[in-house]
């Protein structure tokens, strides 16, 4: 077996002849000579006009053969017998850490506040059918999370903590495509994404594991600093220790542990808008072609970052070909997040666009918090901007939407273009009820992407509200062994915990915690 780099045009990149040929000629070689080409590695590079296709390759010759990945080796073994573990919440990071636990011979019980991802798809056309939000089945309350029906994008940063390989093996294991573990950009799509989650919550109950839905975790059992239990809502207990998978928009979760003088942190966190233009146009803007992507490119993508007035401002979840989707989790409430199908073919690219917030930044927001030294002042924060954008909305799921140049101009937008938000938009001079600590800083972010890409801040453009889930606005303190810094038998993980940031991180960082538990009941931690 030989490897190869292969630098190529997108029409010879889509083509296994051409591919073949290009191996041949490397290898100076006859393409008959070559019994298998085996892509490990894609990526688009489309910073010139010319835009290139990177092939890493592994070629095979006569009596060679390329392994083949049927991903055996993750195997579930039964542990109805074993001992059990809690399992808060079954978004990535609590699903991902109940089939750790498996691994490892123990028994997951999992509490999932929602439904089950398919009742879920049917609330969320009851949703946008009827605007009213069930408090406890949307966008991000259910199993598997935000993660579910916002994308289901698996690129991450996170290299250091740990194996994105097994990630990306294991939700092939369920079903994703094996293209996941070639393109440099992964992603399944949130049409296909739900089946995956399904079959492993399947898995789970095979291996003697419990997932419960409709059942919303309301207190920890504690006793003398350790926690043994969860209590749901309706007043079963469950036993064993507990990994707190929560995600971040459980905010009665933070208030509880809060009131029950378990140790939380405020952390920064990111608010803005979604900002949505036509695919056509950032695909002419990033490919350098009046024709856009042509034939042989996908959608293009974009990530921008820049510093105004000492904090970040950037772009957040990219969704090309996507979809801007409601994502309140509560009546009275107004936000908004970002989806993509499996085939990026919508005709809207939308990206959340926020302004970096810190707790200490709270007083220069112009929005009055009764308590700015609690640990939930950010999150309260947070509350009365949706409540703002709820009302500028006119007391509904509409968005509050402005052109991109009427925002920069302050002006209000007395037509805006077609979009992708079911809901329908709203036109508001966003200025008016958003804190200006927001809007000067996107003004700035946008002149500084719109410089390093001509074209980019266009009437073409709309920026619809609100963005303020982009992470948890707590953190729940814990030990480099992943246990809470007070009480033992409390694991908190996943973005609710202020630990991740997306699907794939989210799900590594269940396993580190799951693991972690896993050695301290063996002793070893």
């Amino acid at each position: 077996m030989t490897t190869l780099q292969l630098n190529l045009s997108p029409e010879e990149a889509a083509s296994d002849a051409s591919i073949r040929s290009a191996v041949a000629r490397e290898l100076r070689l006859t393409p008959e000579a070559i019994t298998s080409v085996q892509i490990r590695r894609r990526n688009i590079d489309a910073r010139q006009r010319r835009i290139r296709v990177g092939l890493s390759v592994e070629v095979y010759l006569e009596g060679e053969q390329p392994a083949v990945d049927d991903f055996s080796d993750l195997v579930y073994p039964d542990v109805s017998a074993a001992p059990s573990v809690v399992v808060v919440g079954a978004g990535p990071c609590g699903l991902f850490a109940a089939l750790r636990l498996i691994e490892l011979g123990l028994r997951p019980i999992v509490l999932e506040r929602g439904q089950d991802v398919m009742q879920r798809r049917r609330d969320i056309v009851q949703l946008e059918r009827t605007g009213i939000v069930d408090p406890e089945s949307n966008y991000s309350y259910g199993e598997g999370g935000a993660g579910a029906f916002s994308d289901g994008k698996l690129y991450t940063r996170s290299k250091k903590r740990g194996s994105v390989e097994k990630t990306l093996r294991i939700f092939c294991r369920f079903g994703a495509d094996p293209k996941i573990l070639v393109d440099a950009h992964p992603h399944i799509g949130t049409d296909k994404l739900p089946i995956i989650i399904r079959r492993m919550r399947e898995q789970i109950i095979a291996s003697g594991g419990e997932v419960h839905f409709g059942c919303r975790m309301d207190e920890l059992i504690l006793e003398r600093g350790r926690v043994r239990g969860a209590v749901s809502a309706d007043g079963r207990s469950f036993e064993g220790p507990v990994v707190l998978a929560t995600g971040h928009s459980a905010r009665d979760v933070y208030r509880y542990l809060h009131a029950a003088d378990i140790f939380v942190e405020a952390k920064p966190i990111a608010v803005g808008v979604r900002l949505e233009h036509p695919q056509q146009l950032i695909d002419q803007i990033r490919y350098h072609s009046p024709e856009g992507r042509g034939k042989w490119l996908p959608a293009a993508e974009y990530v921008y970052k820049a510093q105004a007035s000492g904090r970040g401002v950037y772009s957040f979840c990219m969704c090309p070909g996507g979809f801007v989707v409601p994502a309140s989790t509560a009546p009275g409430e107004t936000v908004v997040n970002g989806m993509s199908p499996a085939n990026r073919g919508s005709r809207w690219a939308n990206s959340g666009m926020v302004v970096e917030l810190h707790p200490a930044d709270i007083p220069a927001t112009g929005i009055a918090v009764e308590q700015l030294e609690s640990p939930l002042a950010l999150m309260e924060w947070c509350e009365e901007l949706e409540r703002r954008c709820y009302a500028a909305a006119q007391q509904s799921l509409r968005a509050p939407a402005q052109r991109m140049t009427d925002f920069m101009r302050g002006r209000l937008s007395t037509s805006l273009p077609s979009s992708s938000y079911s809901m329908g938009l709203t036109s508001s001079q966003l200025s008016d009820w958003m804190p200006s600590f927001l809007t000067e800083r996107l003004k700035e972010g946008f002149r500084a992407f719109d410089r390093s890409t001509r074209g980019f801040l266009t009437e073409e453009a709309q920026l619809i509200a609100l963005e303020s889930r982009t992470s948890s606005p707590v953190r729940i303190p814990r030990d480099k062994d992943y246990r809470h810094l007070t009480y033992e038998g409390l694991y908190p993980a996943g973005e609710g915990a202020g630990y991740a940031g997306g699907i794939v991180s989210a799900a590594i960082d269940g396993e580190n915690a799951a693991t972690a538990l896993a050695a301290w009941l063996r002793g070893e931690g």
